[in-house]
Formats: C-alpha cells, structure tokens, sequence
C-alpha cells in the first residue's frame, strides 16, 4: 500500500496564494515502490470531482484549462512529493482538494488522499 498525506489547505482571500503538498510513502517500513503519476483533484460540494493538474514521473504536465496560469504543479522525485501552487485564487477555486498517485508496488494501482479544505473568500 502507498499512502498520501496532503497538507497546506486553508482559508484565504480572493487574488491570495496557497501551495499543497503531497508525500506518498509506503504503508510498511521498508515497502518498495515507484511512483509513475501524481496528481490534484477538486471536489466542491453538489460537483463532481475533477481533475486540476497531473504530472508524469517524467516531469510532462497536464492542468485543467481553467486554471492554467494561475495553478502550477512540480514533483520532487527523490521525496516522491507533489506540490501544487495556488495563485490568483478566486471564490471558485473553493474545494476539497484531493492527491492522487499512480504507482508501482506490488502491481499498479492508482491511490487517493483524505483530502484537504481549500476556502477562498471573496
């Protein structure tokens, strides 16, 4: 098992910045395993989730079309973490944002974080 931990949601307002992390480790100390995608999810309430950014281990990139510009995801390979830099945010943005991995462990699998709370006030 691989396991996400998400963290620097929060409360900002509109035009500020926010930047989340993700840090996926192995569940079992020890526990082997290679990382081929991380990525970001939104979910705002009444919505279904969509996809914000993606990144390859190779470093190719995918963002969401709205927010291109304004949203910029990096990996550092070597600690197997995502980030996801926030800027120019807008009421909109407001969203439980969840990371994603897609990885190799025993076989692949694609994994998901608990999520955290991004609020944008206007």
């Amino acid at each position: 098992q691989v396991q996400l931990v998400e963290s620097g949601g929060g409360l900002v307002q509109a035009g500020g910045s926010l930047r989340l992390s993700c840090a996926a480790s192995g569940s079992a100390s020890g526990s082997i395993f290679s990382i081929l995608f991380m990525g970001w999810y939104r979910q705002a309430p009444g919505t279904q989730r969509e996809l914000v950014a993606g990144i390859r281990s190779g470093g190719s990139t995918n963002n969401a079309t709205s927010m291109k510009g304004r949203f910029t995801i990096s990996m550092d390979n070597a600690k197997n973490t995502v980030y996801l830099q926030m800027n120019s945010l807008k009421p909109e943005d407001t969203a439980v944002y969840y990371c994603t991995a897609v990885a190799r462990h025993v076989d692949v699998q694609q994994y998901w974080g608990q999520g955290t709370q991004v609020t944008v006030s206007s």
